[in-house]
């Protein structure tokens, strides 16, 4: 348990301190945001505000990580590195596509068929690996059968799990890009969530069925539990650090380079803790602003009618006259809401097989 201290710990201080860093650096170099001028009258001073933050956090993360490990001479697992690799492989395609955006000076980064092929690249490379290295009990870091809480009786099969696999990371990658879009909003949004995989992987730890003494009849069959819940730690450390800095009115933004690595790591969290549609209840608030998009182009195209006033949904709101932070305050409590239900239908599922 010393790991999971270790690495929130050391991730929080590395972001908070880190962070400022990065603000001078990048404000040093002009690479300031873009504002799209038909967005919200109200965003257009934040116009030149240092992007590309996610690049604290990754690192905060990463660094987290390995510096556990030495600490605490423990060693790193497959399961950790495959969901570090996710995370940072998906923050490189958004680090492009911020840096193209600031070089040119335009609101759209890497063309879509670029970005597109980028996720795939890091999404199918994920995929496969983690239906490798098995260990001593034959369990690789995934599994090709469906889960909620645990796995059950719907087998996949290779193919058919990328395809799946790949649908989360993309789901959860712009589900973030999405919500980033008030100041903190995904960021204290993705804080909560790392802390309920924090919590899943210690639990989970706990009930494994690799403990011969205390494993009862409803088990875990997850590969590392533990690690999982070290890397969700660092996550969440790191992500409080950024918050500070991330917060009204935002010094930094994460930009696409942190949102899409925030989405693949919690795509690969839910994945490697066999929690993958549990994902879609904890990650509440990222499903109700993708379902707005969905909502808005689809009414749009099919009667030529707005349902929102502007999407994503948080925007809307503030069409409406509320303030950016009471937007930000209630979907966050909308957010925590999420995960306590989430956390409890974990708990109720466990509950069940006793």
């Amino acid at each position: 348990m010393k790991q999971i201290l270790f690495s929130g710990v050391i991730g929080l201080f590395l972001s908070l301190v880190g962070t400022p860093l990065l603000i001078k650096l990048l404000a040093k170099k002009g690479y300031g945001q873009f504002i799209r001028d038909d967005g919200p009258r109200g965003h257009h001073g934040k116009r030149g505000t240092p992007t590309m933050g996610g690049i604290a956090f990754i690192l905060a993360t990463l660094i987290a990580y390995a510096l556990t490990k030495v600490i605490t001479s423990a060693q790193p697992t497959f399961s950790g590195v495959l969901v570090l690799f996710l995370m940072a492989g998906m923050g490189l395609v958004g680090f492009l596509d911020d840096y193209i955006k600031i070089v040119k000076q335009r609101s759209l980064g890497l063309r879509a068929k670029a970005k597109m092929a980028g996720q795939l690249i890091v999404g199918i490379a994920f995929a496969v690996l983690s239906l490798n290295f098995a260990d001593s009990r034959g369990q690789t870091p995934a599994s090709d059968r469906l889960s909620f809480t645990q796995d059950f009786g719907w087998y996949l099969g290779p193919v058919i799990f990328t395809i799946w696999a790949l649908f989360m990371i993309l789901a959860m990658s712009n589900g973030v890009n999405l919500t980033d879009g008030l100041d903190g909003l995904a960021t204290g949004a993705s804080v909560m969530v790392f802390g309920a995989y924090t919590f899943i992987g210690v639990w989970q730890y706990q009930e494994s069925c690799a403990n011969q003494i205390t494993a009862g009849p409803n088990c875990y069959e997850v590969r590392d539990p533990l690690d999982l819940a070290v890397v969700a730690s660092a996550l969440m450390g790191a992500c409080f650090g950024f918050l500070w800095w991330n917060t009204s009115p935002a010094k930094i933004f994460m930009g696409d380079t942190g949102s899409l690595a925030l989405g693949g790591a919690l795509a690969g969290l839910a994945i490697c803790s066999r929690t993958e549609l549990l994902l879609a209840l904890l990650g509440g608030l990222f499903v109700l602003i993708t379902m707005s998009v969905i909502i808005q182009v689809g009414s749009f195209r099919l009667t030529g009618k707005r349902v929102f006033r502007m999407a994503p949904l948080q925007h809307h709101f503030e069409l409406k006259g509320w303030t950016e932070v009471l937007v930000v305050v209630r979907f966050w409590i909308i957010q925590g809401m999420c995960v306590i239900v989430g956390l409890g239908l974990f708990y109720a599922g466990w509950a069940a097989g006793k």
